[in-house]
């Protein structure tokens, strides 16, 4: 077997082995899972916005047991210490003048990490956890250790507030709404839920050396046939007023690469693009994300044919939000205000009145529509 064909059974086991049993199991969080999947496989963090009780630490929880690998979780406290997540000093060691940390079931030796409440985390532990987070290496005085981790997933029910904890939250590159499954989905729910109860899981039958692997076939996909859609969809964000820098855009190739080995294949195509939806920094940015992604990928979908299968999250139509819509508009007001931020506005309107005819509430969609009526008159 080739050095591709293994990467490829590998990515088949993925999937029918770890990702699909979730979704099985957990129901409402394909997508949720699907990016969880990208960022195992790309290296990348992973933070999970949505209220107690929603599922995260389930989420997790699944993916760990489905791997033979060791997880540490941990809800955090303004209170909580470095020893809580990193370990206390050895006493024995201390003893001899020597300042090291037991680190044994500890972060540091986690091949999967949770914190749940992540945004809680105060000045004591934010610098060891940046660290870990950004390098995978933890420093306490003359040690430092390089961390096995392979997927770190935070979870909060806010965004950050401060600088302090912004720079942590940009630890996470992508980022997913958690929220209560759909009414209409209950009896789902609590049949999966009460089943959930009764089995219990079959041994892991995936390693994390398989993972380790993947990271492998990761680097080595072919990026040069997208690279100029995604050249195209950076700047349009860009100019659209998010922050990509030009190390996040450097990171997201490693999950656009991530996507085409989940999909089998060894070089990424258009449709691997799927994934810059998930880079937002506040939830009502995801319309403009999704505006984005879909403009690019009209833009260049004759240039670059598909020569595989596809992601199954590249295709998904969902119909958007009214109220993000809605909130999205009055962002674009107060950028028309602003001399400065008037081309900004013209180009998120543009984008926007798009999306607003697929609304599928007629009331609502025709009350989008005279809100930008009215805002190209003020332009």
């Amino acid at each position: 077997m080739t050095q591709q064909e293994t990467w490829r059974a590998l990515a088949g086991r993925l999937r029918a082995e770890v990702l699909e049993p979730i979704k099985q199991r957990l129901i409402g969080k394909d997508e949720i899972v699907e990016v969880l999947g990208v960022a195992l496989t790309a290296g990348e963090n992973a933070f999970l916005l949505g209220p107690p009780g929603t599922g995260k630490s389930a989420l997790v929880q699944e993916l760990g047991q489905r791997l033979d690998g060791r997880t540490f979780d941990y809800l955090l406290t303004r209170f909580t210490e470095p020893s809580e997540l990193f370990g206390p000093f050895d006493l024995r060691r201390l003893r001899d003048g020597d300042l090291v940390t037991n680190t044994e079931g500890m972060l540091p030796e986690a091949d999967f990490v949770f914190l749940d409440e992540l945004l809680n985390a105060n000045s004591a532990i934010l610098n060891s956890l940046l660290l870990a987070l950004n390098e995978r290496v933890f420093r306490r005085g003359r040690q430092t250790l390089a961390l096995p981790m392979l997927l770190t997933v935070g979870a909060s029910n806010r965004l950050p507030e401060d600088d302090a904890l912004a720079a942590l939250f940009d630890r996470f590159l992508l980022r997913v709404v958690c929220d209560n499954v759909e009414d209409q989905r209950l009896s789902e729910v609590l049949a999966a839920g009460w089943t959930r109860e009764q089995q219990e899981l079959p041994p892991a039958s995936l390693h994390v050396d398989d993972i380790r692997q993947l990271r492998q076939a990761v680097t080595a996909v072919d990026l040069t046939t997208v690279l100029p859609a995604y050249q195209e969809l950076v700047l349009r964000l860009r100019q659209a007023g998010m922050a990509i820098s030009d190390r996040r855009a450097v990171r997201l190739q490693r999950v656009i690469a991530a996507s085409a080995v989940i999909c089998g294949r060894v070089a990424a195509e258009l449709s691997d693009l799927w994934i810059v939806r998930y880079v937002w920094d506040t939830p009502p940015q995801q319309e403009v994300l999704i505006a984005h992604v879909e403009a690019v990928t009209q833009q260049f979908q004759e240039k670059l044919p598909a020569d595989g299968p596809a992601h199954p999250l590249a295709n998904l139509s969902q119909p958007p939000s009214a109220e993000q819509l809605q909130q999205q508009l009055q962002e674009i007001e107060a950028d028309i205000q602003s001399t400065e931020s008037r081309a900004v506005g013209l180009d998120k309107l543009g984008l926007l009145t798009a999306r607003i005819e697929w609304v599928r509430e007629a009331e609502a969609r025709t009350h989008l529509r005279s809100q930008v009526t009215r805002l190209r008159e003020l332009l």
